[in-house]
């Protein structure tokens, strides 16, 4: 019982990590509910993400909670991750750098009883965060007029879930998260003698919940091979909040609020994808996801009223391929032959709109190693920890906006705790 309450102080000493990241500086995230963050694991990552299908008794997935019941049912599972990235923002002739770091997520899996697993944790959802400003020539008279745009926040996810194996064939599963957290946008307009300085804050405040469901269909094929069906399912509602505008009259303060009733709102979501893996030495998967945004307004001021307008947000579409290989995961003498070799490439359409126009679509590669840490303590079978490590190139364009060029580095210590062993004395 102490090693479960050592955990629990450990999940919220992480939590107000997650809450303070920043893990954005992309004015994309202006739009919608922010950039929206990826949710699989550091070992996932290697492979761009990919994990639908995925069933391994040694690292946890969230992507999909129906793996939950693969877990082993003498370990105790813990995967803390962070990220480090640099992005190059580039407009025409004009280039600027950006980095930002965060710590991701802080999960945890174990077995709860027999063909049943569970899993909880913190997750990303969205992040905001970008500070720019935008100058224009107005006249003789009134010469420049300068708008200076700023935002931060995000959503955030504290999920428990559990997966359930019914048959030697099935599993199924389901995440239920608490959501919490939010955004604060803010224009500036300052500069013009005849046009007054306003303010415009923009704000909403979330506390909801969100529910994913899963499946998984596998296959044995022969002594060494196993096919993989994984399916999900994320639940839309109305998050029962208000989005708010306060706009202040910089010259005489005079304050005009608007609200904009139930402006917050998640999609439905899907998901399949496929594995195959082949003797605990190589696995291959693909995924395919769409989240249907286009059904969703988003609160629109046009400077008189503050209201929810709908052809602002679009499905948005998402592929991704990738594998792992290990030499000899059994080897003792040689640790290259024990790392997991990761690739992984993805596309992905964006799910808002910038200026009329479809915002950047995504392409993406990464390439990822799990590092066995063997010691003393692995050798007597009781702590296997893994570090994963992966390397992300995400290239986001479209005509006319701005190209972002992003590389990150994921780092995440997963740890195998043999809790439930029980030990025999001679």
């Amino acid at each position: 019982m102490n090693k479960y309450a050592i955990c629990g102080l450990l999940m919220a000493a992480m939590s107000m990590q997650v809450m303070a990241q920043g893990g954005t500086k992309s004015p994309y995230s202006q739009y919608g509910l922010g950039v929206l963050s990826d949710h699989s694991q550091a070992a996932n990552r290697g492979m761009n993400g990919i994990g639908l299908a995925f069933r391994q008794s040694t690292l946890v997935n969230t992507l999909n909670p129906a793996s939950y019941s693969s877990v082993d049912s003498l370990t105790m599972l813990f995967d803390v991750g962070m990220s480090l990235q640099t992005t190059n923002f580039k407009e025409g002739a004009r280039k600027v750098n950006a980095n930002t770091a965060s710590v991701e997520y802080a999960v945890a899996s174990f077995r709860l009883l027999p063909h049943v697993g569970m899993a909880f944790g913190i997750l990303p959802l969205t992040n905001v965060g970008y500070d720019y400003a935008v100058s224009s020539y107005l006249d003789q008279t009134n010469g420049f007029m300068s708008e200076n745009y700023s935002g931060s926040g995000g959503l955030h996810q504290a999920f428990i879930g559990a997966g359930w194996q019914p048959a030697s064939f099935l599993s199924v599963g389901a995440n239920v998260a608490y959501l919490w957290g939010g955004y604060d946008r803010t224009v500036t307009t300052s500069g013009a003698s005849n046009v007054a300085s306003l303010k415009r804050v923009y704000s909403a405040n979330v506390n909801s919940y969100k529910i994913d469901l899963g499946l998984q269909l596998y296959k044995q094929l022969g002594m060494k091979d196993m096919a993989t069906l994984g399916a999900t399912v994320g639940l839309g509602h109305k998050l029962g909040e208000d989005a708010t505008l306060e706009q202040i009259n910089l010259g005489n303060a005079d304050t005009t609020r608007f609200v904009a009733a139930d402006a917050i709102e998640l999609p439905m979501t899907y998901g399949v994808g496929f594995a195959w893996t082949h003797a605990n030495k190589w696995m291959i998967g693909t995924d395919f996801s769409m989240q249907k945004w286009g059904n969703i307004g988003q609160a629109t001021f046009d400077g008189s009223k503050y209201t929810i307008q709908k052809g602002l947000l679009s499905d948005r579409y998402e592929l991704k391929v990738g594998g792992e290989w290990v030499p000899n995961e059994a080897s003792r003498s040689n640790i290259l032959k024990r790392i997991h070799y990761r690739l992984g490439a993805g596309y992905a359409t964006p799910y808002y709109k910038v200026n009329g126009q479809d915002g950047p679509k995504e392409y993406s590669i990464s390439a990822g190693l799990g590092i066995p840490l063997q010691n003393q303590w692995s050798a007597k079978g009781r702590l296997r920890p893994v570090l994963n490590i992966s390397a992300q190139w995400l290239h986001a364009s479209a005509k006319d906006l701005i190209t972002e060029n992003t590389f990150r580095i994921n780092v995440a210590l997963t740890f195998n705790e043999r809790w439930f062993a029980k030990w025999k004395v001679e």
